[in-house]
């Protein structure tokens, strides 16, 4: 990439402050960038790091006086770099379009114009792969599956059989889905295994994160729904239904059965029971251990899960315990002091 700073602005439709002819040559993070990288600030926490960028220009929201560098004011900066590197950034290399030889392909396959089927891939019977998908090496597609147009599946990740995946769907390295929902019961003593005959669906525009698990439904569907990303490390059980646009950050785990809404964000290692409705727009924080439902645009925190304000209180007055129990603790004496004063006919000392 050799560009100026002006040709950017034009690119993203932003303003330029500063010397709109300099030449940028990479891409940087503020700390890492050097004379020529193109960076930008999104995040207010790393302003503190502006000052002494050495970048050759830097996207912000709003014309700052503490940048050094040529400034291209846009209304987003993580959007607009996120653009610019997929425009000007490295390009993947997918396997070549075609089938390579080394992959196994079953009867009744369908595959669209222009897809891509990397070596030692194996697609079972009675598959459907959309036009202009790629699949990557060693990756397995059981029987009677559904791939959407411009589907990506990256190394090693296993699709089971009769599950669908919607349009411009990207599985990332590892990930299973429809696998075995943890379905048990007891009986004499031993667990005798549930069957599980379901599917998992999932819609459009989904991504989901390298060994991620998603089970397969009892019996019926497993949903993600359209737009939701998915981080690495995830496990969706059995019958859960995921709503449109959700956000499951890493380590999240959700038992069997419960629905989230739509714009439900579940921040790290949030931790989900079974059968739950966390409704529209809720927010989960990191290591939070839901065991009730959540109504819509609720903010909750903490294990068990509750109100944020009354959960960031009850955290407040942990913290203070130590001075609270100094402080009981003289009180106790005074109090033990006044008393033996008293039985003794003595006169209370003020």
């Amino acid at each position: 990439m050799r560009i100026t700073v002006d040709d950017v602005a034009r690119f993203l439709g932003g303003r330029v402050v500063g010397d709109g002819g300099t030449l940028l040559s990479g891409i940087a993070g503020l700390t890492e960038a050097k004379p020529g990288d193109l960076s930008f600030l999104a995040n207010p926490k790393y302003a503190v790091h502006l000052p002494a960028t050495k970048a050759g220009a830097v996207l912000v929201a709003e014309e700052r006086a503490d940048c050094p560098a040529p400034q291209i004011v846009v209304a987003n900066p993580d959007h607009a770099f996120s653009l610019l590197i997929e425009t000007f950034g490295p390009k993947p290399v997918h396997p070549a379009i075609g089938i390579h030889p080394s992959a196994v392909v079953g009867e009744r396959v369908a595959i669209g114009a222009g897809a891509r089927i990397g070596a030692g891939v194996v697609i079972g019977e009675g598959t459907v792969i959309g036009a202009n998908a790629v699949i990557y090496p060693n990756t397995v597609v059981g029987g009677g599956c559904t791939l959407g147009d411009d589907c990506l599946l990256y190394a090693n990740v296993s699709l089971r059989e009769r599950c669908r995946l919607g349009h411009r769907v990207v599985v990332q390295p590892g990930a299973v889905i429809g696998s075995d929902g943890f379905g048990f019961v007891l009986v004499g003593g031993r667990h005798q295994k549930s069957p599980q005959v379901g599917i998992v669906v999932v819609e459009d525009d989904v991504e989901i994160g390298a060994c991620a698990c998603i089970d397969r439904a009892r019996f019926g569907v497993t949903r993600i729904g359209a737009g939701t990303k998915i981080d690495n490390l995830v496990q969706v059980a059995h019958n859960v239904d995921v709503g449109s646009h959700c956000l499951l950050v890493a380590q999240v785990g959700i038992a069997g059965s419960t629905r989230l809404g739509n714009y439900v964000t579940l921040a790290g290692q949030v931790g989900l029971a079974g059968h739950l409705t966390i409704g529209d727009q809720a927010t989960v924080t990191a290591q939070s251990g839901v065991s009730k439902s959540v109504p819509p645009k609720g903010v909750v925190r903490g294990s068990p899960a509750r109100d944020y304000r009354a959960a960031l209180a009850q955290e407040v007055g942990l913290r203070h315990l130590p001075r609270t129990e100094e402080r009981v603790r003289q009180l106790e004496q005074r109090i033990a002091e006044l008393e033996r004063r008293l039985g003794s006919g003595g006169a209370p000392t003020p």
